[in-house]
């Protein structure tokens, strides 16, 4: 099959928006120089090079390079300007120039055929100004293949549209010949070059035998066989116009690599890529979200794993990465983790040497051993970095140990991921489009080993299970009574035709004896450099997309990710822990392009109109992680590469835009003021009816005249607070409006939240003296009675979890927004199975079982020993099914039932500390999402629990605060504690009422959800019980203390 090709409007827009800057210069057709034939004779018929001349004599002397522009920096950066106005990007303050005469962005995101783009901007360059040398330079081999891949297959697309093609190669350094036919050539020459070829650039290495990467020594190397001349001085006296593919990957701006791209003295350069980490000007701008909107990309579906009732006998260790700055190496590190509620889950922490992960785990006993990293070693000289513990123990990056039930769960991934392609391939086969899955995997060993003996191919691990579970998804499926006969040409005929060792295969690179091996990468990158392996994965890439060929699941090293960008993949599967090393984005973004049916033809919306385009394009990962994990980090990854959107003017906006002037004198409108200034703006056609500033206001800003016709009472608003009207509008295009303000009021605050004057009120004082006191306790109560009830407690009601895993799935919402993202709503969960986890491993993890539960329940060993030996044998033949929840869940039943007993049998005593002001000044808030601006309460901000709008403790607040009997409130904090044997408690609240009003006027207040005892935990009420007991005890009897749901419950109590 042939991939076909047709001209799309937001691929023309990308192009044109990079030609019209240049508007204005004259089209100058091969502009001819005298080339630097080299020293003496130069006789190349001893180069072996690749590539037709159609008979040019690159002997001969003349050269053709690009034109200079005629046009002055101004004249640019207004052409920029113009092109940001109708893209909808913000104006550039000033021009971007370190690489010819302008560096211009073009934000494409993945799938979109950013590589069709700058081909085409190629061809529009040279129709409009003649323009011919252009030099696209890429960051890895995978990116450069699938350049000259792209290139290769547009060649007669692009031929047909221009009536020309293009003359281009990649750069080989030993072919310096080409780099002549490059500069002796009149028609369009590209070339395609990585950064490794030349990024070594150094004035002290420019001959031969020096210091430095042989490649890349070789651009800047006065050389005999090329005539004595540099190769990097024969491309640039062509003055090439740099295309940057990928350019976040090139360094930074003092990086080597962008300081050897000054040498090739360009016209000016153009940087593609959908996650450009440095702006420059931005004259064209496709992200995620218009993508996807606009159906240029796949829909994506999530299906994550869940995996509960996790036990913490296995030791489970992961080395995440290590990060290398100028102070020690850091490991991150997968551990598990003992909850508060006997449950285990999976961190990642940061760790130093010294840092025990026993500690950090919650003394889980697996971890006992000496886990205390003793030497952290970052990766050197192409080897992986370890981490060593004291006990001998060494962990390499991306190495897992102890994963007891990571088999079982890889096994469900590759299920899933069959169940899914099966599905979704039933529905395409009858479209004509093949179906491809991608598993990515971490060693290659995982999937295929070799005979020692005679070296013959063997099928093991993911390989093995691939074939095991395929069989009996084929067989499943081709028995139920919905799939039809398997008369030829039909589905069913097409799964019965292969085996299922026909339809996977594995893309891995290759060593000298032609066995599979794992790709490596160098230092600071994710991509393997392989040739032959990327030339495999190329090769093959329309074949894959025939019927004919029977490979359907394609399994390859994640290091060569980067060269997967087959059209047809429609299910992505990575089996291995989701590093950070990766972003989400990055593990999606190999399957985003829209599909292509058997005759090549894109399957876009004019293929299949606006309903469908997603519902046949839509990609299925199955991810190594829970949903809620891997879909939020999706959605922040997206968010965090968005191109801000253009700001609407509306009458909110205009209230909210306020600064101080160089004056000092504050410039703001109140809402009235800014709903009447928005309806002039409208009116005036300063602002459009979609809150976009209109090109009037641009040219021309407010014009006086123009205020002449309005009412007194609008003119006058308007001229008094001109300055800030036209600075906000002119902030919503370009960002330097902002520049000389002294504070803007968009800004976030600054947090604080001090004491007022409400503290001071003779009210509060006197309730703060009475209460602010420090206590101590002591309590009997008879242990056999303890003992007993325990007991019963346990043998009624003990359960622990068993080891199951949950799938979730969801997908993307028909439309995107980026609120929706930073709302973590962009996704929404459709539906969840539950399933049995086989995880039989035994425990090899001992513990000190009695210890164990007296420390949790703190009750003596004795005691905790009586409790475990008469409790029945079933329950405690739960132990062994998962032994921290059942010590915690043990632990947690010999508390409740001390805490039905404590009450009745505790006496509080008042100590002679008291609490301190401070106290309510210690902690300061992250941030303000969750503030209530209070009237009443003794600082000027409450941070109530639970959300914002709906808590139980914000609607408190509120209706203190309006309350009239209420003189004055308090918030307390969290260190205002009361000492109780379950555990310290806070209350909530202190409030001083009217006392006239009421008939208790200091009031402390507990805040519940519910007051239904049933719906609180024996220790909560026991705590709230004892609370009650402390300030009937030690209080007078002004001071009353109890539990309640809202204000009216409140109210009730105070005046009874």
């Amino acid at each position: 099959m042939e991939f076909k090709f047709k001209v799309q409007q937001y691929q023309t827009l990308a192009a044109d928006a990079v030609a019209d800057v240049f508007e204005g210069q004259p089209k100058v057709d091969g502009q001819q120089f005298v080339r630097d034939l080299g020293a003496g004779f130069y006789n190349k018929k001893g180069q072996a090079f690749i590539g037709n001349f159609d008979g040019l004599d690159v002997d001969a002397s003349d050269g053709y390079k690009n034109a200079p522009l005629t046009m002055g920096s101004d004249v640019l950066l207004d052409n920029i300007k113009k092109v940001q106005d109708r893209n909808g990007i913000e104006r550039s303050g000033k021009l971007s120039h370190s690489l010819g005469a302008c560096e211009l962005d073009v934000e494409m995101e993945t799938g979109t055929g950013k590589t069709y783009v700058y081909t085409e901007t190629i061809f529009e360059l040279n129709k409009r100004y003649g323009w011919s040398k252009f030099i696209i330079v890429v960051p890895s081999v995978a990116i450069r293949e699938g350049v000259a891949k792209s290139l290769a297959i547009t060649e007669r697309h692009f031929a047909d549209r221009y009536g020309k093609r293009i003359w281009w190669f990649v750069y080989n350094s030993s072919r310096l010949n080409e780099l002549d036919a490059f500069a002796s050539r009149s028609d369009i020459s590209v070339m395609v070059i990585n950064m490794q070829a030349f990024n070594a650039f150094d004035e002290s290495k420019s001959k031969e035998g020096r210091g430095g990467d042989k490649t890349a020594r070789i651009m800047f190397s006065e050389r005999d066989d090329f005539g004595s001349r540099r190769p990097i001085d024969v491309l640039a006296a062509t003055n090439p116009i740099l295309i940057l593919d990928e350019p976040q990957k090139m360094g930074k701006r003092n990086s080597a690599t962008r300081k050897a791209m000054q040498q090739f003295c360009p016209l000016f350069s153009l940087n593609y890529s959908a996650t450009h980490a440095e702006h420059h000007n931005e004259v064209y701008a496709l992200d995620a979200l218009d993508a996807y909107n606009m159906r240029l990309v796949k829909r994506i579906e999530v299906k994550g794993f869940e995996v509960r009732g996790m036990r913490g006998t296995d030791g489970y260790l992961c080395l995440q990465e290590i990060k290398v700055s100028k102070a020690a190496p850091v490991a991150r590190i997968e551990f598990k983790k003992l909850m508060a509620n006997g449950g285990v889950k999976k961190d990642i922490g940061s760790f130093n040497e010294g840092d025990d992960i026993y500690v950090a785990s919650g003394e889980l006993e697996a971890y006992r051993n000496d886990f205390v990293v003793s030497e952290i070693r970052a990766d050197q000289d192409g080897a992986l970095g370890y981490v060593r513990f004291r006990n001998g123990e060494e962990l390499r990056c991306g190495e897992v140990v102890g994963d007891s039930a990571g088999e079982d769960i890889r096994r469900v991934q590759i299920r899933e991921t069959i169940k899914s392609h099966l599905q979704k391939e039933e529905q395409l086969f009858s479209r004509g489009i093949k179906c491809l899955s991608l598993f990515f995997i971490d060693e290659v060993k995982k999937y295929r080993e070799y005979s020692v003996d005679d070296g013959e191919e063997l099928t093991v691990g993911y390989g093995k299970v691939f074939e095991e579970e395929y069989a009996a998804a084929v067989a499943e499926r081709l028995g139920s009574p919905r799939i039809g006969d398997d008369a030829p040409g039909s589905y069913a005929s097409y799964l019965k035709q292969f085996e299922p060792s026909q339809v996977h295969k594995g893309y891995f690179s290759i060593d000298k004896k032609g066995h599979a091996i794992n790709s490596t990468t160098k230092r600071g990158s994710e991509d393997s450099d392989d040739e032959s392996a990327y030339d495999l994965i190329l090769k093959n890439k329309e074949r894959l997309l025939s019927f004919e060929e029977p490979t359907r699941f394609i399994f390859s090293h994640s290091a060569l990710r980067e060269g997967w960008d087959n059209p047809n993949v429609f299910q992505i599967c990575t089996l291995k822990e989701s590093g950070s090393e990766t972003s989400r984005r990055q593990e999606v973004g190999r399957g985003m392009r829209l599909c292509v049916n058997q005759e090549g033809d894109r399957q876009d919306v004019g293929a299949l109109g606006e309903d469908m385009v997603q519902k046949v394009n839509l990609l299925t990962v199955i991810a190594s992680e829970s949903y809620s994990s891997f879909v939020n980090d999706l959605q922040k990854d997206i968010r965090a590469e968005l191109r801000e959107r253009p700001k609407k003017v509306t009458k909110e906006f205009l209230r909210d835009f306020h600064f101080v002037g160089s004056g000092g004198v504050k410039l703001e409108l109140d809402g009235e003021q800014a709903e009447l200034v928005h309806n002039v703006l409208v009116k005036l056609e300063y602002v459009g009816l979609d809150g976009g500033v209109t090109d009037k206001f641009k040219t021309e800003g407010i014009r006086r005249d123009a205020l002449e016709a309005l009412p007194v009472a609008a003119r006058t608003v308007i001229e008094q607070k001109l300055p800030l009207i036209e600075t906000a509008l002119t902030s919503v295009f370009d960002s330097s409006a902002l520049d000389d303000m002294v504070s803007n009021g968009l800004e976030a605050k600054v947090l604080s939240n001090p004491l007022n004057e409400n503290f001071g009120k003779r009210e509060f004082q006197e309730l703060w003296n009475k209460i602010n006191f420090k206590q101590a306790y002591t309590v009997h109560f008879d242990d056999d009675e303890l003992q007993r009830k325990a007991v019963d407690n346990i043998d009624r009601n003990l359960m622990v979890s068993k080891v199951t895993y949950r799938i979730v799935t969801g997908e993307q919402a028909e439309e995107g927004s980026a609120e929706q993202l930073d709302s973590k709503s962009h996704f929404e969960m459709r539906h969840t199975e539950t399933h049995n986890l086989s995880d039989v491993s035994p425990i090899h993890v001992k513990y000190d079982l009695v210890g164990e539960v007296a420390r949790r329940a703190k009750i003596t060993r004795r005691s905790a020993a009586r409790i475990l030996s008469e409790m029945s044998p079933v329950k405690f033949a739960l132990f062994k099914e998962n032994p921290e929840e059942f010590i915690a869940k043990v632990g947690d039943a010999i508390v409740d039932e001390k805490a039905t007993m404590i009450v009745e049998h505790i006496s509080y005593n008042r100590l002679e500390e008291r609490y301190d002001a401070a106290i309510f000044t210690e902690t300061m808030p992250e941030s303000m999402a969750r503030a209530y601006r209070s009237k009443k309460n003794v600082q000027d901000y409450v941070f109530p629990d639970g959300t914002a709008v709906k808590s139980v403790e914000r609607r408190f607040a509120e209706d203190l605060d309006a309350a009239d009997e209420v003189v004055v409130y308090a918030k307390l904090p969290r260190s205002f504690q009361i000492p109780t044997p379950v555990g310290n408690y806070a209350p909530d609240w202190a409030i001083a009422f009217k006392r006239e009003s009421v008939n208790h006027v200091f009031f402390v207040a507990e805040t519940k959800g519910s007051m239904n005892t049933l719906d609180l935990r024996p220790i909560e009420q026991a705590k709230i019980a004892c609370a009650k007991k402390l300030f009937n005890e030690l209080c007078d009897a002004e001071v009353t203390y109890d539990a309640v749901d809202s204000y009216a419950a409140l109210l009730e109590r105070v005046m009874s």
